[in-house]
């Protein structure tokens, strides 16, 4: 008889949660740096290296060319990401047809923070990266940040350091694990793997690494361009301190209007050839809108003496303008709720996620009347100071993403009820959390922000 005595463990891990508590009350002081001292480590760590960036023609991008039969943009080993075509129908009736470039990549990629305990403080191991796309080029990235393409040497360069606890956690303890959405917007179906792996091994630290606490990287949260996207995205992924038992919809009720709103937009995405894309003009240093908005697709030549190759060219997304992402926060009956929009995007693999209240480019929408502009739009962009309870510049992914730079807030609104537009949905920070711990549930531009509450950047 085979015995199963032993098997059974408990569903959930009820430590991780004082253990996340703990490192994120420790600000100020970590096992390594004080949050003081990590400006200048980073600045040295940009001196250490030689990092050079500058835009060419499409002619001198090395590698990559305009397919004779389709126009699309691609490398010549067939890896790495495509620029073609997209053209988006809502069947629905909510927007009008449009089509656009778009990065069609679809290798999943692994974005995986390494954790360890100091003192009986969890710290993670951060690595100052440097992206093409970043307006200050060295940034606060995961542990790992790779394409499968990277980690799989498809370029022939070095190794990505620390990727074996993630491809082979073995004894280490997992605290995240999840699928999620890229940019929607500019990523065709794009998904990454968001992990968190605790060890208890000794890890040796590389110059370009350092480990820092939960509450430390809320610190660095609250200055403009430090942690980059892909950090929080996957500090979203973990349990935050917002865990609240009451709120104005129920889960079923939260999942039952999210699922609702997947079913009433039909939306038809589909691929197309980038060089049949309506509305869209290309010379020789960039495919832009003929009305000057959205976004461009451009070149760079860059060189970086602490990446994995020396150097290379490729083709960047560069929006028009700062984007504006934020969430409208109240209170109900003393618990505090955020204002969820169920965006469509024409690049989600499942129609709509929950993002922010408001997530536009104004520049977008300069040339339209007040009752034509997005809703809450202009209610952020008007705020006094006083309602602003968090602001900072942070820039989206450095290396598909040129100079991508969004003001992203959270906004007080008590004036605010129930009654609200169609898509919108008072949420809770513990439900939203609780989502996030799911794919694609959750996009981008709001795991940002709640990474700024799970870290303690702004308080719930």
């Amino acid at each position: 008889m085979t015995t199963t005595a032993g098997l059974l463990r408990p569903r959930h891990d009820s430590g991780r949660a004082d253990r996340l508590a703990r490192s994120r009350a420790r600000r100020g002081e970590g096992v390594q740096l004080s949050t003081e001292r990590f400006a200048p480590w980073l600045a040295w760590r940009g001196e250490t290296n030689r990092f050079a960036v500058q835009r060419i023609a499409f002619s001198a991008l090395e590698g990559w060319s305009f397919a004779r039969d389709t126009g699309n943009l691609v490398h010549r080993s067939g890896r790495f990401f495509t620029v073609e075509g997209l053209q988006v129908h809502t069947r629905d009736g909510s927007a009008a047809p449009w089509q656009q470039p778009t990065i069609l990549q679809p290798e999943v990629g692994i974005l995986g923070i390494l954790a360890k305990e100091f003192d009986g403080v969890l710290h993670f191991l951060m690595q100052a990266k440097m992206e093409p796309g970043n307006p200050n080029l060295l940034q606060l990235s995961p542990t790992v940040q790779a394409t499968r393409s990277n980690y799989t040497k498809v370029h022939r360069g070095a190794d990505v350091k620390y990727i074996e606890y993630f491809t082979r956690p073995g004894g280490n303890q997992v605290l995240a694990d999840v699928l999620q959405s890229e940019h929607g917007s500019w990523f065709y179906r794009k998904s990454n793997r968001n992990m968190v792996v605790q060890t208890d091994e000794d890890v040796p630290v590389d110059d370009e690494f350092c480990w820092l606490t939960l509450g430390q990287l809320g610190e660095l949260l609250a200055r403009d361009n430090v942690v980059n996207m892909d950090a929080r995205t996957v500090l979203a992924s973990l349990p935050g301190c917002c865990q609240d038992s009451r709120a104005v919809h129920s889960d079923t009720e939260l999942l039952s209007w999210f699922t609702g709103e997947r079913a009433r937009h039909e939306i038809t995405a589909e691929r197309t050839a980038l060089g049949e894309v309506n509305g869209w003009q290309r010379d020789d240093w960039s495919i832009s809108h003929e009305e000057g908005r959205y976004f461009r697709v451009v070149a760079l030549a860059v060189e970086a003496s602490n990446r994995e190759v020396g150097g290379w060219s490729q083709p960047l997304f560069e929006p028009v303008a700062q984007g504006v992402t934020a969430f409208l926060t109240r209170h109900f009956d003393g618990v505090p709720h955020l204002l969820a929009h169920a965006r469509v995007e024409g690049g989600f693999l499942d129609t709509v996620e929950l993002g922010p209240t408001v997530q536009y480019t104004p520049h977008n929408y300069a040339h339209l009347d007040a009752a034509a502009r997005p809703p809450f739009l202009d209610l952020v962009l008007g705020a006094d100071p006083s309602r602003i309870r968090y602001e900072a510049v942070h820039s989206e992914e450095g290396g598909r993403f040129l100079n991508a730079e969004s003001r992203y807030l959270f906004v007080t609104a008590d004036d605010l009820g129930t009654d609200l537009p169609a898509g919108y949905a008072w949420v809770t920070p513990g439900q939203l959390n609780s989502l996030a711990q799911h794919g694609h549930y959750v996009n981008v531009q709001a795991r940002t922000l709640l990474a700024c509450l799970n870290t303690g950047a702004v308080a719930c």
